[in-house]
């Protein structure tokens, strides 16, 4: 079952004359891991997907980390939640690079983020690069990984590096990091995090 806050359903923006419709937050009952993004890029909006780049390795890193049972194509997002994984963005606004995100965007989305988080309780909330948690935490600098503190008490902070093509480490490095998420939610599942489906 996913559920779609009502307010996220009608929230469009205008692009160069085109109307964009905004990504729904992917969650369900029972999500124990949380993804955070920066904002849509303007194909996955257009394409009403999460992670749709044609350079975005987000979906590869998640096979790779066991967090899925299986390589999963952006079409196939829709099943996340079934797996106990959510999706919601810091900015829900499509641009064509967060650099093009106003610093009121972020945040506001930093305190929406901070309610949604506090409400569905996950086990980790995972910010994907390092500037989604500077920016939803208000601190100034960050480590990859498990965080010492977290923008909701008894929910784990952990910072992965970016998906995007455009994030300059190798995938190798990226994948080292989502396997370090793996092993935190297993930690604070109390049992290994099983991808069935």
């Amino acid at each position: 079952m996913i559920i779609v806050p009502d307010d996220d359903l009608s929230i469009e923006y205008e692009f160069e004359g085109e109307r964009l419709r905004t990504l729904p937050d992917l969650l369900g009952p029972g999500v124990r891991l949380l993804f955070v993004g920066y904002n849509p890029s303007l194909r996955a909006a257009r394409l009403g997907r999460y992670y749709a780049g044609r350079n975005n390795r987000f979906w590869d890193l998640l096979a790779a980390a066991g967090l899925t049972p299986r390589r999963l194509g952006f079409e196939e997002d829709h099943l996340l939640p079934a797996l106990g994984i959510g999706i919601t963005d810091l900015v829900k606004r499509p641009t064509r690079a967060a650099g093009d995100v106003a610093a009121a965007e972020f945040r506001a989305g930093a305190a929406r983020v901070r309610r949604l988080v506090a409400e569905l309780r996950p086990k980790v909330v995972a910010y994907n690069g390092k500037g989604v948690y500077l920016r939803a935490a208000g601190v100034a600098s960050a480590p990859w990984g498990l965080q010492p503190g977290s923008i909701v008490p008894g929910v784990a902070d952990y910072v992965v590096p970016s998906p995007s093509g455009l994030a300059r480490l190798p995938f190798a490095e990226k994948a080292r990091w989502y396997a370090g998420l793996r092993e935190v939610l297993d930690s604070r599942s109390g049992r290994g995090f099983v991808a069935t489906g």
